[in-house]
């Protein structure tokens, strides 16, 4: 069975001109003494957007690894599939995150959830997993509050993970169960009887990502209690590893955490539990490539700066439309938009700096940082003349992305 790397890292990429920038941060790494995999992710909505196919993705992918040499695993991401575009995405990915959240709450079958409550009773009463001081106690209210929420989500991966095998056969890709974009967070407990299913189900997953408590907003830092974060990741760490030796799970099942990028505060706790019980970790990024490129723009000045500044100005127009489809994963204070009047006065250093996410720094304005993360639609209508210029300037575009990659974010979750 094809399997993925302990530690890997999804980098997402708007426009597939940055595969280079990316893996020459995965090499420094690698240099540095940790392996990582890189997994190109795109999804669906994104090609929808920018007017790509997944074959781009894996060109991008494919040509990188040739020009840098890199000798690793690399992966390519179906990112967020589901049944009605996983298609689009069989022959060109090796990666597939099935994302199951639109079925949670979703009723199954009375004969599956008897099915699934009588497979929980050779457990007996209750269930202790090991590191985890309260055991779980399993009644029939427990199951049947499981069932009712996750059991016709993980039923839905079932049928998106047979899909997928009956064209690429059992064995060739990696497969994510994804229930992470939804209101309410997955407990631990829930976490359990989840990996129960999947493994009833057969489907051999090596990454699963939950919701969180906290906000993991686009581009931005975490938000929410950073103690409370680390218990439940601790214990779903503990919960994989009970699952894994109890219900036949892959050996290298891991957690994933989907919207990771720029989670600065949480990055020493994530890094600290990893390392004490020697477990893996999938980190999955997407825009903060993108604002990397507008970054690097501005400070390219003339012509680059000048459409930068543009592509703030149609994004603040243009707001509401925009903000829409990302509306629970971005928290934007509009009194805190700078006006276009305002950005059309600024210097290179000045845009970047208010771009750039270096918490503490004076110039620093999330909101500002939301609005562009979001505003990729604008740089897609541009078209050639998007992309022409981050290829005019792609030494320091690509200086900017690399840097971004690697200082602020591998060396911050694997302790370089």
């Amino acid at each position: 069975m094809m399997k993925i790397g302990k530690y890997s890292f999804g980098i997402g990429d708007r426009f597939e001109h940055q595969g280079e920038a990316q893996l020459r941060a995965m090499k420094k790494a690698a240099g540095n003494g940790v392996e990582i995999t890189p997994v190109w992710n795109k999804s669906n909505r994104e090609h929808n957007i920018v007017h790509s196919e997944p074959a781009g993705t894996r060109k991008e992918a494919d040509a990188a690894v040739a020009a840098l040499g890199w000798p690793g695993q690399y992966l390519v991401d179906a990112d967020h599939i589901n049944l009605s575009n996983v298609d689009r995405f069989i022959a060109s990915s090796n990666f597939f995150t099935l994302d199951v959240a639109s079925c949670i709450n979703k009723p199954a079958s009375p004969e599956s959830v008897t099915a699934f409550k009588q497979s929980c009773a050779p457990f007996g009463g209750s269930i202790t997993v090991p590191g985890i001081n309260e055991p779980v106690v399993i009644t029939e209210d427990l199951l049947d509050g499981v069932a009712a929420r996750f059991l016709a989500a993980v039923q839905e991966a079932g049928k998106i993970y047979r899909r997928i095998e009956s064209v690429k056969g059992t064995g060739n890709f990696i497969t994510e169960v994804s229930m992470d974009e939804v209101d309410s967070p997955q407990t631990p407990v829930d976490m359990l009887f989840i990996l129960k299913m999947i493994a009833d189900l057969g489907i051999p997953a090596q990454t699963i990502a939950p919701k969180f408590t906290g906000r993991f907003n686009k581009g931005v830092d975490y938000v929410g209690d950073v103690d409370q974060f680390a218990r439940e990741f601790e214990q779903d760490i503990l919960v994989i590893d009970y699952a894994v030796k109890n219900f036949g799970l892959p050996e290298n099942l891991k957690l994933s955490v989907h919207s990771g990028s720029d989670k600065f505060t949480i990055y020493p706790v994530m890094a600290d539990i990893i390392r004490r019980y020697d477990k893996g970790l999938h980190v999955k990024t997407a825009g903060t490539t993108w604002l990397e490129e507008v970054i690097g723009l501005a400070l390219a000045g003339g012509e680059a700066l000048k459409t930068a500044k543009e592509i703030y100005t149609r994004a603040l127009a243009r707001k509401e439309e925009l903000c829409g489809p990302y509306a629970d994963v971005i928290d934007i204070d509009e009194a805190r938009l700078p006006s276009a009047e305002e950005v059309s006065g600024w210097d290179s250093e000045k845009f970047a700096n208010t771009l750039r996410h270096i918490p503490g720094h004076p110039d620093y304005n999330p909101n500002f940082r939301q609005l562009i993360h979001v505003g990729y639609k604008v740089a897609s209508e541009m078209g050639a003349r998007y992309t022409g210029l981050i290829k005019q300037h792609r030494d320091i575009v690509g200086a900017c992305v690399e840097e971004n990659i690697y200082d602020r974010h591998l060396k911050r979750l694997f302790n370089l």
